[in-house]
């Protein structure tokens, strides 16, 4: 008989053990939970800070390029060959002596001719167009417009309309 107090006392004291087990397991998961629970908002402002340092870094780097390229244009324009090439290319100068033929209308054109010049393909274009067969006129003659107001411009007196002294005395 003593034997089955201690038997039972026994499996008493495993089920005890394999409860107080299972209670330190469920702790461990609370703590962890908890833990979890405490430092995500500064886990997600840690990573919300790396994402902004890395786009800060881009900008930067961005920056450099964009300096460094400022830079060499800044040194090209302290070039007078470059200056001269700029001036020649944008504002159309020439030196003196020098003839500059500007090309209008040479949208069209394909870089690809292999017939000539520009200006031969242009008038091949204007060649090649339709003509109309009808004659249309001016509503306004411009030439007899001209004329007369030169002609105008002469003869009439000029209106003293409010003036009260006269021009030279």
């Amino acid at each position: 008989m003593p034997r089955k107090p201690v038997a039972m006392n026994s499996a008493m004291a495993e089920r005890l053990a394999g409860i107080r087990n299972n209670m330190q397991v469920v702790v461990i998961l609370g703590m962890v939970i908890l833990a979890f629970i405490a430092l995500a908002p500064q886990a997600q402002t840690w990573f919300g800070q790396q994402q902004q340092i890395a786009e800060l870094r881009a900008q930067v780097d961005a920056s450099k390029k964009n300096l460094a390229h400022m830079a060499t244009e800044r040194k090209r324009w302290n070039d007078p060959v470059y200056i001269r090439s700029q001036a020649r290319d944008r504002l159309y100068y020439v030196l003196p002596g020098e003839v500059s033929y500007l090309v209008m209308g040479a949208e069209g054109i394909s870089s690809s001719d292999q017939s000539g010049t520009v200006g031969a393909q242009l008038a091949q274009q204007r060649a090649s167009a339709t003509i109309s067969n009808s004659i249309t006129r001016a509503k306004r003659n411009w030439v007899n417009s001209l004329m007369q107001s030169v002609v105008r411009a002469g003869i009439d007196e000029p209106s003293s309309a409010g003036a009260t002294t006269q021009v030279g005395k």
